[in-house]
């Protein structure tokens, strides 16, 4: 058998009679049956028969011409070489999402270089590249998204879209759905949890909240009703409440579905909603890996150097921890800042009790529109509401914001609103 590359799922099992070893095939299934009509074989254990021995799967198209009112694309075939590519009449391709999404593409870089949307009778050679560019940028970001949905442990699924330039995916980024601990970095999980029958409505003790000497976070929607500034206690692991329970809302994570897409005005990707999202509703965590601030500063030296802004301090109570997001994170790594958010930053605590080390949570500030982007506020800060929360004038915002001991280079601001700022620090 030829050898080639093919899920696990899809290799053939070793053939069984045989009285010496056995070896199981190294070509794909759909490597197998293309040979096999290559060879003009029909062939039932792989389902290729004469009906089908014909059909080829197109990959992508590279090239358009017209010919006596003919239209003809050189397709780039599934599991072939460039060079085995073929020119092939419009009638004899059945691939109709494909032949969509090149039209699309070749009109608006028409648009764009030539004013125009009509297809010539044929393209010239850079305008012929892009489009395959273009269609390998999408697969691309086509298997990230795959990716990205195989590796969530959340509700809520992800999409990607990139319509404005030839970037794809991130190269350096691991999508996680919990804290990373890093080195010399201990959480203590929970000793204890709440006896309560009802925690919204006969809680015990005051329930969770209650035991801290704080106050129930949700209403029997799962919005939020603090003041931003006062800490959120959920219930845990050893709470005796279940999965419905109304104090468990930030552990259930994403239940919306989002779409990581670029943005056209130099922001790099963002993030936005496919759904309408209640005023006060829980979006996402900011999650990363927990550094100290000193492996924080050293980092953040980097990043100045990049332009680039992960760094988020937990500093509800002392400086002591941050949160980088750059490498491993979820899909708030490509959250952009505004000086006029969407969203707003709560300290959160669930296993976890170690007031230096609050899980960060974004709750929606307003109603937000589906299609509408996701923002938060790098420079977030918050004022205590009252005598009993001094202790939570924590500054929510990146590493070394004002008022820290870290020098940053000032980053200006592409937000666009009203009330912009004009620099991120």
């Amino acid at each position: 058998m030829p050898e080639g590359e093919g899920r696990e799922e899809d290799r053939l099992p070793p053939q069984s009679g045989w009285t010496g070893c056995s070896v199981c095939c190294k070509s794909s299934w759909n490597q197998l049956q293309d040979l096999c009509r290559l060879a003009r074989l029909s062939c039932p254990a792989l389902g290729v028969s004469k009906r089908n021995l014909y059909d080829f799967e197109v990959e992508y198209l590279c090239d358009y011409k017209k010919i006596r009112e003919q239209e003809y694309y050189l397709v780039k075939w599934l599991g072939y070489p460039d060079t085995e590519s073929t020119w092939e009449p419009r009638q004899n391709l059945k691939c109709v999402r494909i032949l969509k999404q090149f039209h699309k593409d070749l009109e608006r870089e028409l648009l764009q270089r030539h004013h125009r949307s009509k297809p010539p009778r044929h393209l010239d050679p850079n305008l012929a590249n892009y489009l395959v560019q273009k269609a390998k940028q999408r697969r691309a970001l086509q298997r990230w998204e795959q990716e990205l949905n195989a590796k969530r442990s959340h509700l809520g699924r992800i999409t990607v879209e990139n319509e404005v330039d030839l970037d794809g995916p991130p190269r350096a980024f691991v999508y996680i759905n919990e804290y990373r601990v890093g080195e010399g970095i201990t959480l203590n999980q929970v000793a204890v949890g709440c006896e309560c029958q009802d925690c919204l409505w006969a809680p015990s003790g005051g329930c969770c909240p209650g035991a801290s000497l704080h106050k129930f976070a949700y209403n029997n929607q799962g919005q939020v009703r603090l003041r931003a500034g006062l800490p959120i206690y959920e219930c845990n692991s050893r709470c005796r409440c279940g999965y419905d329970c109304p104090n468990r809302v930030v552990q259930k994570g994403i239940c919306y579905d989002l779409c990581i897409f670029r943005t056209d005005d130099g922001r790099g990707w963002g993030v936005r909603t496919l759904e309408k999202i209640r005023k006060n509703t829980f979006v996402m965590e900011y999650v990363g890996e927990i550094i100290t601030s000193e492996e924080a500063e050293r980092r953040g030296q980097i990043y100045d150097r990049q332009g680039a802004t992960y760094l988020f301090d937990l500093d509800y109570v002392e400086d002591v921890y941050t949160v980088d997001a750059a490498y491993y994170g979820n899909i708030s790594h490509f959250v952009n800042h505004s000086c006029d958010p969407n969203l707003q930053v709560y300290n959160v605590f669930i296993d976890n009790l170690d007031e230096r080390l609050p899980r960060i949570a974004f709750f929606a500030t307003r109603t937000i529109r589906a299609g509408e982007e996701l923002t938060f506020d790098y420079n977030m800060q918050v004022d205590p509401v009252d005598m009993e929360s001094t202790r939570m004038d924590s500054n929510f915002g990146l590493a070394g914001l004002p008022g820290t001991p870290k020098k940053r280079v000032r980053i200006e601001c592409k937000c666009g609103t009203e009330s912009c700022r004009k620099y991120l620090f």
